[in-house]
């Protein structure tokens, strides 16, 4: 989608803020012992209150509201009857649409207690997507996301899951540009539009490369096995840079 209105935007960011307090919501209320199924039910409730509705479900009949991903599961993960640990790392990806309008974001949450590598890796991950974010404006090269955080991983000393892209959206849940890749790439020409909505969400990890699926059709791993983050905004190109609307609020 390409913001053309303040009114696009305005509503754009209605259902951007959504999605931003349901994550944050599913966040703060994870104890160890709880389901997946439980956690989910959480962030359904609260999507039915705002008048939203599950994009996934909806678009591709997946069978959760959000998606829930834990340790060796990096996207995707089914809410279930797995029970969060002590020591797990926890990603919790919200998508919904409301009134014709989608919103994207997702985050990876530590399980007290935790180790200083995991500690790290998640720091490292959302900053791994603030250096994305601060690649998108009007006229800059798309290209220019997976190069900046392809500096910033090498220079940690991680990899980044190549299967798993960024890509457009604000009308539907994936719109083109739909392969925006968050890691190096060479011969991609296009340009970011004036008011381009779209995800960047880098898959930052120890040793992965790339994502497989599993056998419920759904849930993703890394391969070679190794430690995987994600951290997800939606934003909107502008003449001064990346405007965020998956904030909470």
């Amino acid at each position: 989608m390409t913001i053309t209105r303040q009114e696009e935007l305005d509503r754009l960011k209605v259902i951007g803020r959504i999605v931003a307090n349901t994550m944050q919501t599913m966040a703060r209320s994870i104890e160890p012992g709880m389901t997946t199924r439980e956690l989910d039910g959480i962030g359904h409730k609260m999507l039915e209150s705002q008048g939203a509705e599950s994009a996934p479900q909806a678009v591709y009949g997946f069978p959760g509201a959000t998606c829930i991903s834990v340790n060796e599961q990096i996207a995707h993960g089914i809410p279930g009857d797995r029970r969060i640990q002590p020591g797990d790392l926890v990603n919790i990806d919200v998508s919904a649409s409301r009134d014709g309008y989608f919103a994207d974001t997702g985050a990876t949450f530590r399980i007290s207690p935790t180790s200083p590598v995991m500690d790290r890796l998640c720091r490292d991950g959302r900053r791994a997507m603030q250096i994305g974010i601060a690649q998108v404006g009007s006229g800059r090269p798309l290209a220019g996301i997976g190069n900046a955080i392809g500096r910033f991983a090498d220079a940690r000393g991680y990899t980044l899951i190549r299967n798993l892209a960024s890509h457009g959206t604000g009308r539907a849940l994936h719109e083109e540009p739909t392969e925006i890749a968050t890691w190096p790439t060479r011969g991609d020409r296009r340009r970011i539009g004036k008011g381009l909505v779209l995800t960047v969400e880098p898959f930052l990890s120890t040793g992965g490369h790339f994502a497989t699926e599993g056998n419920d059709g759904w849930t993703l791993y890394s391969e070679p096995p190794a430690a995987v983050v994600q951290y997800e905004h939606t934003v909107v190109a502008t003449d001064r840079g990346a405007i965020i609307v998956t904030r909470p609020g």
